[in-house]
């Protein structure tokens, strides 16, 4: 099989399409029998699998498991993360590719950065909120408050302008969670505060903890972009998203095929990003786990040109 940019002709991706069934089949086990199983199972099993189920997304967004987009689309339109509608995470996520200048807030729409305007505008308690959310540990408890309230209050706010281009998009997700809470709340038994302690907050966690060091400000696309190698289990959990420099040069590239290309290139990929890498994400919970990565304001002067 070679290492291509897109899908092969005649290519089967099996292994996505086996993901799919079991992310769906462990996610209805788990809501189903929640009360046969342990607290923190739950928590642990529950997170991976929205986390998982997310990354999924992401693949369907590049354009796998087949050559029809609308079809990937429909595979995976549940919101069992319930906070973001699917149509609206693919149009941030394809601008996020298209942006020039990776990390900027004002060409990055998934910038975790501050323009010096907009953070001075701040009170005082939400600097130190997003200043403690530069650190491991906080992006992974208040980050992902931080990022829905953001991402909703955003949204609000344009609608409120009078902007409905994502109203269409609102209004089926509205249907969709309908229905996914139908089978969580009332087929399965589940409170919904359960499914958002045990499901929802901790699946956003964890996605927060791979894009935690994902981009940076730098001169080039390649260094603004980290490489984490970990283990099996957070390379699976994030369907290689973790080797990031890979990701953006082949986008459309499978993720079971990321691995073998990154080893084969791996200094190559290293000369590129200026050496932006880590180990696995216990060694950036030692470095950065109670101590800010960096300023959340983004230092314009220094990298913009």
């Amino acid at each position: 099989m070679s290492v291509s940019g897109s899908i092969a002709d005649g290519e089967f991706e099996w292994p996505t399409w086996l993901l799919l069934a079991a992310v769906y089949a462990v996610w209805a086990g788990l809501t189903f029998f929640h009360a046969a199983i342990p607290w923190w199972l739950l928590l642990l099993a529950g997170a991976y699998a929205t986390c998982l189920y997310g990354h999924l997304q992401h693949e369907v967004i590049h354009g796998h498991p087949t050559r029809n987009q609308t079809f990937n689309d429909w595979l995976v339109t549940l919101p069992l993360g319930l906070w973001i509608p699917y149509p609206l995470y693919k149009e941030m996520h394809v601008a996020h590719h298209r942006s020039s200048a990776l990390a900027d807030p004002l060409a990055d729409p998934e910038s975790f950065y501050f323009e010096p305007e907009d953070w001075v505008s701040l009170h005082p308690a939400q600097r130190l909120l997003f200043t403690a959310n530069n650190t491991f540990f906080g992006r992974l408890t208040v980050g992902p408050i931080l990022c829905l309230t953001g991402f909703w209050k955003s949204e609000a706010a344009t609608l409120l302008r009078g902007d409905t281009r994502h109203l269409g998009s609102w209004l089926s997700h509205g249907v969709l969670c309908g229905l996914v809470l139908a089978w969580v709340m009332f087929l399965c038994g589940m409170p919904f505060w359960h499914y958002v302690l045990f499901f929802v907050l901790p699946g956003v966690s964890l996605t927060l903890m791979r894009s935690y060091l994902e981009h940076r400000p730098g001169r080039t696309q390649a260094e603004r972009t980290a490489i984490v190698e970990g283990s099996w289990i957070t390379q699976l959990l994030f369907l290689n998203n973790n080797f990031h420099v890979i990701h953006h040069e082949r986008p459309k590239l499978a993720w079971y095929k990321i691995p073998r290309l990154y080893r084969r290139a791996r200094k190559q990929v290293l000369r590129r990003n200026g050496g932006y890498v880590f180990r696995n994400y216990v060694e950036i919970a030692r470095r950065y786990g109670l101590t800010p990565k960096d300023t959340p304001l983004y230092p314009a002067a220094a990298v913009r040109r």
